[in-house]
């Protein structure tokens, strides 16, 4: 593995914007993935790791990601080639590619595979950072992806804004993914598992009462002044917010 320069965890530049982003990273190098997956972590985000070509394609053919990050050379499938048959599926979701190749032609192969950034290693964490946060940023640019809505209840993710009946919602981060998970699946039963998942990017269940304390002071948030309430509690089930 090339050597990288440090994450710097103690000063986040995502700190305070309440942009919890879901990333997927595909990298087959155990420290290389090691070492971005906790400053990723440690930077506010849920993040997945795959460590081949096709386990990656698997995971973001199934998940709704925010960002791609794909290492160019990997088992089974290089970076490449997964690259090309995502977007042969129709699969817009910004990629950034990682690779040591650095020369122009190599990221001009890069770019014309598909990928929306190229980055050379070895790389500084606060520049992948910053990339990745400009392709997050970029996703959300497609008005049709930008607004999510459930009856009166509106959510802007350009904006970062919740209202409901034009009445704005302030909400801290965790609770916007919360909201924000609970909205892509409304009308449906979320449980606690899938919560955890994909909210808390936990993949075992902690034995807390998080999840709980989380959806009570959101729904005291979302349904306060309000005759009709939104978020549900489904006994033995889940949770869901209310569609129609």
């Amino acid at each position: 593995m090339q050597a990288q320069s440090s994450p710097n965890l103690t000063k986040r530049p995502w700190e305070g914007t309440g942009t919890v982003m879901r990333i997927l990273v595909v990298e087959d190098d155990k420290d290389a993935a090691s070492w971005l997956v906790k400053g990723l972590k440690e930077s506010g985000h849920i993040v997945d790791l795959a460590a081949d070509g096709d386990r990656g394609l698997e995971l973001a053919a199934n998940a709704n990601y925010d960002v791609l990050i794909i290492d160019r050379m990997l088992p089974k499938m290089d970076g490449l080639a997964l690259t090309r048959q995502l977007r042969e599926q129709e699969n817009k979701v910004p990629i950034l590619i990682l690779s040591a190749l650095s020369d122009v032609d190599e990221r001009v192969k890069g770019l014309r595979s598909g990928g929306d950034d190229y980055l050379a290693k070895p790389y500084s964490f606060a520049e992948l950072l910053a990339r990745v946060e400009g392709l997050g940023a970029r996703k959300l640019l497609d008005p049709k992806d930008a607004k999510l809505k459930a009856m009166d209840l509106e959510m802007d993710l350009m904006t970062r804004t919740v209202t409901r009946g034009g009445k704005p919602i302030v909400l801290q981060p965790r609770e916007f993914k919360l909201l924000e998970f609970l909205l892509r699946n409304a009308g449906h039963i979320v449980t606690r598992t899938m919560l955890l998942e994909n909210v808390w990017d936990y993949h075992f269940d902690p034995q807390t009462n998080v999840i709980d304390v989380h959806v009570s002071r959101l729904r005291g948030k979302l349904d306060k002044g309000f005759d009709q309430p939104l978020l549900q509690t489904v006994r033995g089930a889940g949770y869901m917010i209310r569609a129609r």
